[in-house]
This record gives structure tokens, sequence and C-alpha cells, in this order.
């Protein structure tokens, strides 16, 4: 049984496959702040990303004898996180705005990005029709690329870079209107 005191994720991880429920509310406690913020990020809107949240930690518990200690644990955590969402957003068939020709549009990095919250980016990020927002998350923050987003939501790679450059335009001038 565990104490009160700080514990590193290896003892959180033993206690938890020993079925010990206290290192189990440890362990989400630790973690469940960092991966609402995932979740929400590609649901956009809270009651979406609690539900999640809950069914990215179910995985969580039930795979964790699946985590090899390679890497970090947050990460493999972070990583169930996205694809729980990934996989609810493909069960709800977000829409891909495509056109005959799926031209990659200019993009501008914008500066004034730098200057903005982490909370003012995410709800500006939220506010993202569902497809822009997926492929933004899935490039920008958890690193997918493009060929591999392509599969996973079942797009061209050609959609997947033109839904990225859109969701960066678009954001460059929602950042423009705060100024």
């Amino acid at each position: 049984m565990l104490s009160n005191q700080s514990f590193e994720d290896s003892d959180l991880i033993n206690g938890c496959l020993e079925g010990d429920r206290r290192s189990q509310k440890l362990l989400y406690d630790k973690f469940s702040a960092k991966m609402y913020a995932v979740c929400l990020r590609y649901m956009g809107n809270a009651d979406d990303a609690q539900d999640i949240l809950q069914d990215g930690f179910i995985k969580v518990f039930k795979n964790l004898d699946k985590f090899r200690g390679e890497g970090s644990f947050e990460g493999w955590i972070r990583r169930i996180m996205a694809n729980t969402a990934i996989e609810q957003l493909r069960r709800k068939k977000i829409n891909f705005t495509t056109s005959d020709k799926e031209e990659l549009l200019e993009y501008k990095a914008p500066g004034a990005v730098d200057n903005l919250s982490e909370k003012d980016l995410l709800k500006i990020v939220s506010e993202l029709a569902p497809g822009y927002r997926t492929v933004f998350n899935m490039y920008v923050v958890d690193g997918f690329g493009h060929k591999e987003i392509g599969e996973i939501m079942g797009i061209s790679e050609g959609t997947s870079k033109s839904q990225l450059a859109r969701a960066r335009m678009i954001l460059q001038e929602k950042v423009k209107g705060l100024k």
C-alpha cells in the first residue's frame, strides 16, 4: 500500500498492476488535468473531452501491462488519449473540406502566436472546424506525419496538408483579430 508521499511513475504502475485502487486514483490525479487538455484540443468542447478522458483512462488501466518502459509514461498516456479522441472523431465521421484540386495554401507563421497564453491558444484551436482541428492537433501537437494522418483518418495525404494549411490560415486571422 502506498503512503501520501510523492510517487514515481513506476510505483504507481506497479500498484495499479497489483490492483491497488489508491494507486489507480493517484495515477489518475497525477495525469488527468494534462490529459483533459489533450482531449479538449481534439474534441473542442468540455463534455466530449470529459467522455474521451474517461474512455482513455479505462484504456490506460486495461493496457497498463503493455507499457514497456520505453519513453515517458506520460507520453504513452498522451498517445492513448489522442488515439481515443481520434477514434471518436472517426466514428462521428467528421467532415474534411476538400476541393477537386487539393492545393497547398501558402502559409506564413504568425509571430503573434508566441505572445498568446496557452489558454487563449487552446480556445482559438477549439473553435476550428473538427477536420481542421483534428489535423492541426495530429500534425502540430502530436507529431503525426501527413501520410499517417491520411491513413488514420481515411483521407488523402493532400487533404491532410490542405486541412493543416487552412487551419493555420484561420488561426493566423483569429490571432490578428486579437491584437
